[in-house]
């Protein structure tokens, strides 16, 4: 299996105590790829890429803001190296977007009405006993 090409600037410290994490999830992702999509919808061929896309920023968001394990030289890094979403984690810093699954669920132009995706909707709000998905990213609630 071929390594991602990276810049050709070394690492940072402490890289090998995340590499393990960050290839896992990069050959589950290739796995997502290239899964077979019969019988599924054209929208939910996507869903594993996205849970996969949002697993790995989250890790390096957690790792950097939570749990300050790893130094922001190596953060920026992977931003940089577009290991991690900064759109995504720069969401997730604002107050009520912590949970937030994907950017197209906030993004209005993708909807016939001009809101917000379903999975926005605070559960409370929504009809008991109905079971709501997003047709974006399969995420079944991320307003909190």
């Amino acid at each position: 299996m071929p390594k991602i090409k990276r810049s050709r600037k070394p690492p940072p410290e402490g890289w090998e105590l995340i590499e393990p994490t960050i290839d896992e999830l990069d050959a589950k992702m290739r796995e997502a790829e290239t899964d077979p999509h019969e019988g599924k919808r054209k929208v939910e061929a996507m869903w594993p890429i996205f849970r996969l896309h949002h697993q790995k920023s989250r890790y390096i968001y957690d790792l950097f803001y939570r749990r300050k394990a790893i130094s922001r030289e190596l953060y920026e890094y992977c931003l940089k190296e577009n290991i991690a979403d900064k759109n995504l984690i720069a969401k997730w810093k604002k107050q009520g977007y912590e949970n937030l699954c994907c950017l197209r669920c906030i993004q209005t132009r993708d909807t016939n009405f001009g809101t917000n995706c379903i999975c926005r909707v605070p559960k409370p709000k929504l009809e008991t006993g109905k079971i709501v998905e997003c047709i974006h990213c399969g995420c079944r609630g991320c307003s909190g």
